[in-house]
């Protein structure tokens, strides 16, 4: 568990932080660059809560994604070695493949795609379109990581992966499973 009774501690004025492991490394390495953009992601998603909050189907997912995006950061702020001295948290194979459910149950209400569609919509559709474009900018975090780490678990990229695919569906599914959803016109305005 983790307990925090200062939070200015002027330790990363220099602009360097620390790992998990205790490790020092720069603010913008790119492993803090990806539990960074996994943050964002998280925040984004609180945002868009505040219109889902009422929605008994998509808020409790929202909510478990949160739990798990903390799980993915400290995943990420905590290097593979085989000398740590205490049981790393690690994505697991069971986390994904909950939000792959959670993908299909959303999007079997969802009426068929005709065009690419442009974010917005509703408030919560509108959030959420924003929190998967945060998530795919974090998903390309981890893997730029994962260039000069090859370490980083697969599972990590994977989660990733299905997190932006879930927010997607989320958007539709907020846009009144996708009737409000706002569709692209191609070249519609030359």
């Amino acid at each position: 568990m983790v307990r925090l009774d200062k939070i200015v501690t002027k330790a990363g004025d220099g602009g360097a932080t620390r790992l998990a492991t205790g490790e020092p490394v720069s603010k913008a390495s790119a492993r803090v660059e990806a539990y960074g953009a996994v943050d964002e992601a998280n925040s984004a998603i609180g945002v868009a809560r505040l219109h889902t909050s009422a929605d008994p189907v998509l808020d409790p997912i929202l909510d478990r994604i949160q739990n798990d995006l903390f799980d993915l950061g400290a995943d990420l702020a905590t290097p593979h070695s085989d000398e740590l001295k205490f049981e790393p948290l690690r994505i697991q194979a069971s986390q994904t493949d909950r939000l792959e459910r959670e993908v299909e149950q959303l999007n079997e209400k969802l009426t068929p795609l005709t065009s690419f569609i442009l974010p917005g919509g509703t408030p919560a559709a509108a959030h959420l379109h924003l929190a998967r474009a945060i998530a795919r900018r974090a998903e390309r975090a981890i893997v730029a990581l994962r260039d000069v780490d090859d370490t980083v678990a697969a599972e990590t990229v994977k989660y990733a992966n299905r997190l932006s695919d879930l927010l997607f569906v989320a958007a539709r599914y907020a846009n009144d499973e996708g009737r409000a959803d706002l569709l692209w016109k191609p070249g519609a305005n030359r």
